[in-house]
């Protein structure tokens, strides 16, 4: 599924914007690129995991150095009330909503082989097939989802998604927008009940 499919988008509390960041942001690994995600709800900070998944975490700084996420959204919500996939998930989803501007496709990058594992703020790619994806289209992980691993049985393939970075700061954000309403049209039934009433709009995406 390029559901954690068609439009990029199907693929695929103002109070809070000031308790995003309180004092400075650091990094576990100061060498590692850090990526702030401006939304009107407040920021998503995200430790990018180049050399652990490289082509992944390349394909989400090209979008980001490209300004490719300025205008994009966040638009998605799945937990296990809402879930029809198995195991349930809880994540949210953002992205483009026009794969217009959409960049090539990249290899995929199991959790085997990255070490990067679908723990409480992880980001990664959404997809269908493997090899498919590229990041217009990524969720952030609410919670252990170890399903959305190597090995695990959300994907009928085995193979998981491509986890490349984590959220560093912002998770308040994160699960703000997991808690919003999701009244919003679908247009499968895979995902009616968790398109967001009003997508959360990012404003801006910038490396730090």
């Amino acid at each position: 599924m390029r559901y954690l499919a068609g439009s990029i988008r199907s693929l695929g509390i103002a109070a809070l914007s000031a308790m995003t960041l309180s004092g400075c942001v650091s990094a576990s690994d100061d060498s590692l690129p850090v990526v702030v995600l401006t939304t009107e709800l407040g920021d998503i900070v995200v430790e990018v995991y180049t050399e652990r998944a490289p082509h992944s975490a390349g394909s989400f700084l090209d979008f980001v150095d490209g300004g490719l996420y300025e205008g994009a959204t966040f638009y998605r919500t799945v937990m296990p009330e809402n879930d029809k996939g198995s195991p349930p998930i809880s994540v949210i989803q953002g992205g483009l909503e026009d794969d217009s501007t959409a960049m090539p496709p990249v290899p995929h990058e199991t959790t085997k082989d990255s070490g990067v594992l679908h723990t409480d703020g992880v980001i990664s790619l959404a997809r269908a097939a493997p090899g498919e994806a590229n990041a217009a289209a990524f969720f952030i992980c609410i919670g252990e989802q170890p399903g959305l691993d190597y090995g695990g049985k959300r994907n009928p393939d085995g193979l998981g998604f491509a986890a490349f970075g984590k959220v560093i700061a912002g998770m308040d954000v994160v699960h703000a927008i997991h808690k919003r309403d999701a009244m919003g049209p679908s247009d499968s039934d895979y995902t009616k009940g968790q398109m967001l009433t009003e997508p959360v709009v990012i404003n801006a995406a910038a490396r730090k």
